[in-house]
């Protein structure tokens, strides 16, 4: 399959995180429990940021731990789709609301050098450039500012990818970039000290139904180019049935995700000083 087909079609993600909204919160189970490990991660940081970029933020799952944590902290939370953003405004109370900003990753809509943090869970792999992303994310950082995120890996939903690909040719799972790829990316882009490391998680369900059920419903089922275009017939979804079970064990099925945890410090000059004469700010 060409690399085209793998890359997720924007404008199809945000209208699929636009239909989520309203039931994300209930349905992603994964999605605060890595959010959740990333804020832990802030506790072996030094960093007092007087403002920061939630870059992503879906509902905001993030935002009222950004707010309890730095108190004087004002937080923007961006996102694609507008309905998420509509639940991320309530988080926090009275004046310390993040402010909400619709827009692309890949095309901030921010001067340079105004975030001292941005936190970014499970949202680079939704990009269809990742130097483009990192450049921009370079350019609205302070010097010595922080990049924490949180990616998923190639290896999530394995058995859902190895059992469509026994029903049909077609891109039936999103495509996610390896670990040593986002970190090359991180370079690319001038950030000191990028820092990768990668962990597994298994969740377990009855069915591949419930499965591609919750897939849907947090907005994250298939949005790539090389996606099928119609419907997928009968015949064909009680052949994935059969080539999914074969991962049975213990009466439930699993199914896997590898998650890509990453930091980075930006640097003062990106154009001029290189990176191994960066001292963290």
């Amino acid at each position: 399959m060409r690399l085209a087909e793998q890359l997720p079609d924007k404008s199809l993600a945000r209208r699929s995180f636009e239909s989520a909204a309203e039931g994300y919160d209930k349905a992603a189970v994964l999605q605060q429990e890595i959010g959740r490990r990333l804020q832990q991660r802030l506790e072996l940081v030094k960093i007092q940021p007087e403002r920061i970029l939630d870059l992503g933020s879906g509902t905001g799952q993030c935002i009222p731990d950004l707010f309890a944590r730095y108190k004087k902290t004002d937080v923007v939370a961006l996102d694609i789709a507008m309905p998420m953003l509509q639940h991320a405004r309530k988080r926090g109370r009275w004046l310390r609301r993040p402010r909400c900003v619709c827009a692309d990753a890949e095309r901030l809509p921010f001067a340079d050098s105004q975030f001292d943090l941005i936190f970014s869970n499970l949202m680079l792999q939704w990009c269809v450039d990742l130097d483009g992303v990192f450049s921009e994310l370079q350019r609205v950082l302070r010097p010595g500012g922080l990049l924490l995120f949180t990616s998923f890996g190639p290896d999530t939903l394995h058995e859902l990818r190895a059992s469509w690909a026994q029903v049909d040719d077609y891109n039936h799972v999103n495509a996610f970039q390896d670990m040593h790829d986002v970190g090359d990316a991180l370079l690319k882009a001038r950030f000191a000290d990028p820092v990768m490391d990668m962990e597994r998680l298994t969740l377990t369900y009855p069915d591949v139904w419930q499965l591609m059920r919750e897939l849907k419903q947090i907005g994250a089922h298939n949005v790539t180019a090389g996606r099928p275009r119609g419907l997928t017939g009968k015949a064909h979804m009680q052949q994935l049935v059969k080539a999914y079970e074969r991962y049975r064990r213990d009466k439930v099925l699993p199914a896997s995700y590898e998650i890509v945890n990453g930091h980075a410090w930006a640097t003062s000059d990106v154009n001029t000083i290189p990176v191994e004469s960066i001292e963290r700010g």
